[in-house]
């Protein structure tokens, strides 16, 4: 017996072996279903590409390892055009200094998280009625509503703050195509940006029943050189028997609240 066919025989006895202990629900797909935290850059939602700086590390309280989320290609970087790149400069350069309404984060106006933010921001849950995949949001109370049925994709003149997402299942790995976004959202705090023409292909393989690894690939030919692509690590944030006890926390996000206007110092000085 040759060592490369070996080498393959026991690769798939392992795959196989991994399979069979992952759960298969009665509709069956394989179960994610429960709830689930990022356990990987714990401020992505602030800056993809660097993690957070010391400043914002000092005021949240919260450790960053730095890492990007991205990780093709391998600099960490959005490939943004030139335009693009510069546009995102001007927002980081003044996220902090708010003189105009294009630097404000659209989350500060309770706006949906848009994809793949929906994942770093707080815990998420998972649920599987026939026929779909359901993530519900614990930040503002967003969902998405993945469908498995091979319908076809809404038009093209519908914009969508979490885009118009269909999947299948590939072994223990949910294929998810995205598309039909908006062009309202931002990957993170510091303006990572997007246009309408966003495209994104999903990948959630569940390793092991409390793991979900998470790859996404993002083309945009109005904004960006190339696709890129970010990668996650969801951990289980509730397992045992306090799943049938537990729920997601009561969040509120307030539209229109008077707080958001006197952030904007030196745009206008009158009385509010």
């Amino acid at each position: 017996m040759s060592r490369r066919f070996f080498d393959s025989t026991m690769a798939m006895a392992i795959a196989t072996a991994v399979l069979s202990l992952m759960p298969v629900s009665v509709a069956g797909q394989v179960d994610i279903q429960g709830f689930w935290a990022n356990q990987g850059r714990r401020l992505a939602t602030y800056n993809v590409e660097e993690g957070a700086d010391e400043t914002h590390v000092l005021l949240s309280g919260v450790q960053t390892d730095q890492r990007s989320l991205i990780v093709d290609p391998a600099d960490g970087r959005i490939p943004y055009q030139l335009w693009a790149r510069a546009k995102r400069q001007e927002v980081f350069d003044n996220h902090t200094n708010l003189t105009k309404w294009e630097y404000v984060d659209p989350h500060t106006r309770c706006f949906p998280s848009g994809i793949p933010r929906v994942f770093y921001q707080g815990a998420f849950q998972i649920l599987q009625p026939p026929g779909y995949v359901v993530i519900l949001q614990e930040f503002n109370h967003g969902s998405r509503i993945i469908a498995l049925d091979g319908r076809p994709h809404v038009g093209d003149g519908i914009k969508l703050w979490m885009g118009d997402s269909r999947g299948h299942w590939e072994g223990n790995t949910l294929v998810v195509d995205v598309t039909n976004n908006n062009d309202k959202t931002w990957f993170d705090i510091v303006g990572d940006f997007h246009s309408d023409a966003l495209h994104i292909k999903e990948r959630f393989t569940l390793v092991n029943p409390d793991t979900i690894s998470y790859e996404a690939t993002f083309e945009d030919p109005n904004v960006y050189t190339k696709p890129f692509k970010m990668a996650l690590t969801f951990g289980r944030s509730v397992s045992g028997e306090a799943v049938k006890s537990y729920e997601l926390f009561e969040e509120a996000c307030h539209e229109g609240q008077r707080n958001i206007p006197q952030m904007m110092y030196k745009l206008d000085s009158s009385p509010k």
